[in-house]
């Protein structure tokens, strides 16, 4: 994220519908936020699913495509396009 347009980002993330009460497998959704450097602040969507099924099916479902389409940034806010990294319980 921009430097100085975290407040900005949050804002959105926390105002928008994501749409995922009513998905299937659903658990939790946490927006970290990263310690900042000179060039950016780091922020991670974390979600929890039931499984990799269902988060693989909402990523395929009409809810993904409202909840993103709702995240609407202003230019600059954002340094690239998101990345994703999934990871799996172990333990």
């Amino acid at each position: 994220m921009a430097l100085g347009r975290e407040d900005e980002f949050i804002d959105v993330w926390k105002n928008r519908d994501s749409h995922l009460d009513s998905v299937p497998g659903f658990k939790t959704f946490h927006l970290l936020q990263g310690k900042s450097d000179e060039e950016h602040t780091p922020f991670v969507s974390h979600s929890v699913w039931e499984s990799r099924e269902s988060f693989s099916a909402w990523t395929d479902s009409e809810s993904f495509r409202k909840a993103h389409a709702d995240a609407k940034m202003s230019m600059g806010v954002c340094l690239g396009p998101p990345q994703f990294e999934g990871f799996e319980s172990v333990v």
